[in-house]
């Protein structure tokens, strides 16, 4: 019997057995059931200066190749976005070069890519809306040159600028009448973005959507669906339900997925998500699966493969919940879809050997192991260099 290695906080290892991988089979055909995106992340060169503080500086060769993998499977490709470490690493000229070049993977590999749009380039703390609309414009109309759909981000900007609902409607409002294509609008809580408390004008979320819904109703035809992230199933829910026809649900959800994805499906009430994730881009062939099940009408053996995910996503995006890229990168090494743990910014640090060890667990027995065996080495590799020893 094959083991792998576990830490446990206290310093103590235990040996539990390694399973094999899921063996699943990417689609024959075009997912049909739902629209799933995979936010992915960005691979530095594990030789360059991706230090705190200093420019990215990016491997493009794998940053690309497992955009290419995530469109094998049948799932789009969400870019440039949280996930990216978009404000944690990845700088304005970065993200323009990621759009750029992401966008053109998209058009060869005939994938769907949809690319996050914010303010972030300008570097003041505090613009005026009238500034804050300028800025979004800019990135706006530079992903629909590249023709990649536009995510409008929550912006930095804005949640300091805003004093009233009013001001958020007035900003959404100008931007989207600027808009020459549907875009989603993403809605991140402070879980992810302390700075964002407050967004659509409000602390709770029943107050805030009421002002999203209105920006929604009042740009008819301009926004193809919402990306809640929130971590909140009753918020997602509530929203869904309230949403025109027409405007899809993506479920940012990583704690709460499986339920709004399979929907009535499954047996969770009326409805359901479409999702862009990024628990999705590490796990990408058992997403690809789950959905494959759903296409082919067994919602109990969707459930069956997506559902031990949940508790391995649990843990990637455990609080402080912003450091998630770490676990998504994390899963990318052991995966075999990056050649070292670095990630840009120095972000790779931000996660202890315990909590990557409990990755480690629930990845094998999650079967979220593409290459067991490698993953095996890798994670024992890395124990060794910080003196864990057999």
């Amino acid at each position: 019997m094959t083991t792998i290695r576990l830490l446990a906080a206290d310093g103590g290892t235990t040996e539990v057995e390694l399973n094999g991988s899921g063996a699943y089979a990417r689609p024959a055909a075009p997912l049909q059931s739902r629209v799933a995106y995979a936010a992915a992340h960005v691979v530095p060169k594990a030789h360059a200066e991706n230090t705190p503080g200093r420019p990215a500086d990016i491997d493009w060769d794998a940053t690309l190749s497992f955009r290419r993998n995530v469109y094998s499977w049948g799932l789009g490709v969400a870019d440039a976005m949280d996930t990216a470490q978009r404000n944690m690493g990845l700088d304005a000229a970065a993200t323009r070069e990621l759009i750029a070049r992401s966008a053109e993977v998209a058009r060869e590999e005939g994938g769907s890519v949809v690319v996050g749009v914010n303010t972030d380039h300008v570097d003041e703390e505090r613009i005026p809306l009238a500034q804050i609309i300028d800025a979004y414009t800019e990135q706006l109309h530079f992903t629909e040159e590249q023709g990649a759909g536009p995510v409008l981000m929550a912006s930095r900007h804005l949640a300091r600028a805003a004093e009233s609902a009013e001001d958020y409607r007035r900003v959404y409002d100008a931007v989207l009448s600027k808009a020459t294509t549907p875009v989603v609008l993403h809605w991140l809580g402070t879980a992810f973005d302390p700075q964002l408390e407050g967004y659509f004008g409000a602390s709770d979320w029943q107050t805030a959507s009421r002002t999203l819904l209105e920006i929604i109703g009042t740009n008819p035809g301009k926004v193809a669906g919402v990306k809640m992230s929130l971590l909140n199933a009753e918020s997602e829910v509530t929203v869904r339900s309230q949403l025109p026809e027409g405007v899809r649900m993506f479920t940012g959800d990583d704690f709460n997925y499986v339920g709004l994805i399979g929907g009535g499906t499954v047996g969770q009430g009326e409805g359901r998500s479409d999702a862009l994730l990024g628990a999705f881009a590490a796990i990408t062939p058992v997403a690809s699966a789950a959905i494959q099940a759903l296409d082919a009408g067994d919602p109990a053996r969707y459930l069956e493969i997506l559902g031990p995910t949940e508790e391995l996503s649990r843990q990637v995006f455990a609080a402080p919940t912003f450091f998630y890229k770490t676990g998504v990168a994390f899963l990318a090494w052991l995966n075999g879809h990056q050649p070292a743990f670095q990630m840009v910014g120095g972000l790779h640090s931000a996660r202890s050997l315990p909590h990557l060890s409990r990755i480690v667990e629930l990845a094998n027995a999650s079967l979220a192991f593409e290459d067991p065996e490698l993953a095996r080495e890798r994670w024992h590799g890395m124990l060794a260099l910080n003196g864990v020893g057999a």
